[in-house]
């Protein structure tokens, strides 16, 4: 078999969607310029998409034409390292998957334990986000949570009191285990997130965790989210305006 064949059997295995590199071949490094010039080919023929420099993915049929591969493709080498995770996605994305907006702007967000500048991937833009919680696939789904409660201002499309009263009904779907990951979680953030996350535990009768929190914070500062009282009737409790 040529070694375009190969390349094209290779390719073959892969699913539609899936983003890859140069490494996923298991080449000779003496024949990477013969691998390039093979994609290439392939995107000419469109048989692959290059999505960016050096990448590219196999294209899935849609209604009307092909379509992009998913955000976790578009940023998995971001997430993983050699099967650890280091980074999750966040923001924009996890704000619509919790239905707390409808608007998915082209803004790819991933938490972090780095501070890395943002980078450019075919329309989408790649920012990161500091996170200060050791980040693991279980903690993940928490540490999501929590990043909508701390960028709850940034929400599109939508109000606060509409977003605490959705985050609301998160919390409320956690068991008490989760509640208690979360807690410890959240003394990581600014006080401002986890002034607003005692005060909704609060309210959903998690007293010893939310005293846990208030404890954290000091009590001369204030945390200005612009919430009516009746949406949050302990807001001075907690310092919020």
């Amino acid at each position: 078999m040529s070694f375009t064949g190969t390349i094209k059997e290779n390719i073959a295995q892969f699913k539609d969607g899936y983003v890859f590199t140069y490494s996923d071949f298991n080449i000779d490094p003496k024949n990477e310029s013969a691998l390039k010039v093979s994609l290439y080919r392939l995107v000419k023929s469109g048989k692959i998409v290059r999505f960016s420099k050096g990448r590219f993915y196999k294209p899935k049929k849609g209604i009307i034409g092909n379509l992009k591969p998913d955000e976790y493709e578009i940023v998995k080498d971001l997430l993983n390292d050699e099967n650890k995770t280091i980074g999750y996605v966040t923001g924009y994305s996890i704000f619509n998957a919790l239905k707390l907006t409808t608007q998915v702007p082209n803004v790819i967000q991933i938490g972090a334990n780095f501070d890395k500048k943002g980078i450019k991937r075919n329309i989408y833009t790649i920012k990161f986000v500091r996170q200060w919680n050791e980040i693991t696939a279980e903690n993940t789904p928490l540490l999501q949570l929590l990043d909508c409660i701390r960028f709850i201002k940034n929400i599109p499309d939508t109000t606060i009191e509409v977003s605490i009263k959705r985050i609301q009904s998160l919390l409320n779907d956690l068991s008490d285990e989760e509640i208690k990951s979360l807690t410890r979680l959240v003394l990581n953030y600014p006080p401002s997130t986890k002034a607003l996350t005692g005060a909704m535990l609060e309210l959903l009768d998690y007293d010893k965790e939310s005293d846990e929190i208030y404890k954290s914070l000091k009590l001369t500062s204030w945390y200005k989210f612009n919430i009516d009282e009746s949406f949050l009737p302990n807001k001075l409790k907690w310092k919020i305006q």
